[in-house]
C-alpha cells in the first residue's frame, strides 16, 4: 500500500495551463476518485503521478518519497487506461505475464503470479484464450490482472469502464470496489461519470479548469458543495439555484417537495411553484417550473419518487417546501459556499 501526495502541481502546454496548483494527499489504502468534465485536467494529473508527463512545477511524493523526476518503472505503480491495449496475438496468460518478463522473473514465479492475479479477477479459465475470444468485461479484467501482477503499491485507473455497456459497467464497478477493499491497495481513479465517482470513491476530488474545487466524501460533496460549480456538476438533475437578496440559495430537486408530503415538524422554506412541464420517468417524476418571475435563476426542478402520488399538472401553481437543513447558500459574486447567517445578513 502507499500514500500519494501532490504539492503545488502545475502543468502547462504552451499557453494552456492544464493543471493549476493542485494539492492533495491520499490515505493509505484509499480509493480516491478524480471527477470532472472533459478537459478539466484530471487525466493529466494522473499521468504526472504515473511519470508519463513531466510537471512544469511542483512535487509528487509516493510513500513520502519525492518521485517527481523519476521514471515510471521506479515508482512501483500500475496503470489501466481507457483502452485495454491487450496484445491480440498473445494468450491471456502471456498478456498478464508480459510486465514480468523484463524483470527477469523465473518461469515458475511467472506462472505463480499470473495464476494468483488471474484468480483475483476470476479469469483462471480464460488463460489459454486470445483477446478476440473475450467479451468486453473479460478484456477489462485481463487488463486489471496484468496491472496487478507486479504487486504494485499504487493503482492508477483512467476511465477503465468507459468502453463497457451500462449493465456491464454497473457489475464492473461492484467488482472493482470489492477487489480494492479485499487487497487494500491505494487507488486513484479518473472519471467524468458522477455515478462511478459516488459509488466507488472513499473521497472524491472534483476538478474544473485545472483546479481542485472540492475534496470530500461522496456525501460531503453532494450535500455540502464548496461552490456553485460542484453544486451543479453533481446530481441528476443538478442542484437548483435561485437568487435571494445578495446570495444564491441552493437545494437538491429531491428535497423540493409538495407541501402535503413535507415534514410538518421541521423548519421549512415555502415556495409558490408554477409548473410548466411534468416528465414521468417511471421510477420518478421530474417537475419543471418557476418560483416567482420566470428567469434563469427562478427556474427549478423537483424530483418526486414513485411513492409520492400527489397530482401535479402543468399550468398550475402549487406550494412546495424545502427543509432548511437541506438548503445551501453561495456568494452571488464568487460562487463560494457561505454560512446561512452571512447570506441572510444576520
Amino acid at each position: 500500500m502507499a500514500t500519494v501526495e501532490v504539492r503545488g502541481l502545475v502543468k502547462r502546454f504552451g499557453d494552456v495551463t492544464a493543471v493549476d496548483g493542485v494539492n492533495l494527499l491520499s490515505e493509505d489504502g484509499e480509493f480516491l476518485v478524480l471527477l470532472g468534465p472533459s478537459g478539466c485536467g484530471k487525466t493529466t494529473l494522473l499521468r504526472m503521478i504515473a511519470g508519463l508527463e513531466e510537471p512544469t512545477t511542483g512535487d509528487i511524493l509516493i510513500n513520502e518519497r519525492v518521485v517527481t523526476d523519476l521514471p515510471p518503472r521506479t515508482r512501483n505503480i500500475a496503470m489501466v487506461f481507457q483502452s485495454y491495449a491487450l496484445y491480440p496475438h498473445m494468450t491471456v496468460f502471456k498478456n498478464i505475464a508480459f510486465p514480468l518478463r523484463p524483470l527477469g522473473t523465473t518461469k515458475e514465479d511467472i506462472k505463480r503470479k499470473v495464476t494468483w492475479s488471474a484468480g483475483m479477477f476470476g479469469i483462471e479459465h480464460l488463460l489459454d484464450r486470445k483477446p478476440r475470444e473475450l467479451s468486453g468485461g473479460e478484456r477489462q479484467r485481463v487488463a486489471l490482472a496484468r496491472a496487478m501482477v507486479r504487486e504494485p503499491s499504487l493503482f492508477l485507473l483512467d476511465e477503465p469502464l468507459s468502453n463497457l455497456d451500462a449493465k456491464l459497467r454497473t457489475s464492473a464497478r461492484e467488482e472493482l470496489q470489492h477487489l480494492q477493499k479485499r487487497i487494500g491497495i491505494t487507488a486513484l481513479y479518473v472519471t467524468h461519470d458522477q455515478v462511478e465517482a459516488m459509488g466507488l470513491g472513499n473521497r472524491i476530488i472534483v476538478m474544473n479548469e485545472g483546479k481542485v474545487r472540492q475534496i470530500g466524501t461522496p456525501a460531503e460533496v453532494y450535500r455540502k458543495p464548496a461552490d456553485t460549480f460542484v453544486a451543479t456538476f453533481l446530481g441528476s438533475p443538478p442542484m437548483n439555484l435561485i437568487e435571494k437578496e445578495a446570495a444564491l440559495v441552493g437545494f437538491r430537486p429531491e428535497s423540493f417537495l409538495p407541501k402535503e408530503v413535507s415534514n410538518v415538524n421541521a423548519e421549512q422554506e415555502h415556495f409558490l411553484f408554477e409548473v410548466t412541464w411534468v416528465e414521468d420517468l417511471g421510477s420518478d417524476r421530474l417537475v419543471y417550473g418557476n418560483v416567482g418571475i420566470p428567469s434563469p435563476h427562478r427556474h427549478v426542478i423537483s424530483k418526486l419518487a414513485r411513492n409520492i402520488t400527489t397530482r401535479i399538472e402543468a399550468g398550475k401553481t402549487y406550494t412546495f417546501t424545502v427543509l432548511r437543513s437541506e438548503i445551501s447558500f453561495f456568494d452571488h459574486m464568487t460562487g463560494l459556499r457561505i454560512d446561512r447567517e452571512i447570506a441572510l445578513g444576520k
